[in-house]
């Protein structure tokens, strides 16, 4: 208990740090653009209603939470594949490499051809965009799997559905869940993007027309509601993480201990 408490005030010790330090700091400002903290904080709860959490913010953690699973889904999915056989990462590392390389943005006006101006275009770039740390992070770590596991497993009667299971995924689960966490802070990033192009809701739209109607602390509301979401949603996912990698966290503070 007294070490949970300890590591809580280590995590907020430094956030309420630099909130102090904003606050004083703009706390007798007068420009227009940087507004004070108190005034944004005042303006807050104005800003973000029932009716704007369910017409922006909503629609965007929907949006998230399909193309960051899909993008999941198909990173893990290829990644397991490309991983295992040599000859298929052979064939296909050129090219993943090529379209690693283009930034998911520059993709919006393409996707937008195809997909629409709706949610399918918003869902599929933040898809594109949060799949390739999760690809490569998959197939390294199906790369990295202990061949004497393998072969152990093998020895074993363990095939099929079962090795890919129990030693494969397994084996690779924390560099895959070092992609997801590198996905998830991208997959912000492109739900706000996609949201500035033909959109009628979400946060990005909401920021922007603050924006261009120069309602300057409203937009800083919605800047800080992006913050605090990217803040919710890491410690949702180390809950996740803690929950399914405990067998590595264990092994890991064993292994430190001992040393």
């Amino acid at each position: 208990m007294r070490g949970l408490l300890l590591r809580l005030c280590v995590a907020v010790a430094l956030p309420a740090l630099l909130v102090a330090l904003w606050w004083v700091a703009s706390d007798d400002n007068t420009d227009i653009y940087w507004p004070s903290l108190r005034t944004i904080l005042t303006t807050f709860p104005d800003v973000w209603t029932g009716e704007r959490w369910r017409e922006d913010v909503l629609p965007s953690v929907l949006r998230l939470s399909a193309g960051y699973t899909c993008a999941a889904v198909a990173g893990v999915a290829l990644g397991t594949v490309i991983g295992s056989y040599h000859r298929v990462r052979a064939v296909c590392e050129p090219v993943l490499e090529f379209l690693r390389a283009v930034p998911p943005p520059v993709l919006v006006p393409v996707i937008m051809l195809f997909a629409g101006i709706g949610d399918t275009m918003k869902i599929a770039v933040i898809a594109s965009g949060c799949v390739w740390p999760i690809l490569l992070n998959t197939v390294e770590g199906v790369r990295a799997v202990d061949s004497v596991m393998s072969e152990t497993a093998r020895s074993y009667g363990i095939t099929g559905v079962a090795r890919l299971r129990h030693v494969v995924l397994r084996s690779a689960s924390p560099q895959i869940f070092a992609g997801l966490r590198q996905a998830l802070s991208i997959g912000i990033i492109l739900m706000v993007i996609s949201e500035m192009f033909a959109a009628s809701n979400g946060l990005g739209f909401t920021i922007v027309q603050f924006q261009r109607g120069f309602a300057i602390p409203d937009m800083w509301t919605g800047i800080l509601l992006l913050g605090l979401l990217g803040f919710v949603l890491s410690v949702l996912f180390r809950l996740v993480e803690r929950r399914v990698l405990g067998w590595y966290h264990g092994l890991r503070d064993v292994s430190r201990r001992s040393s």
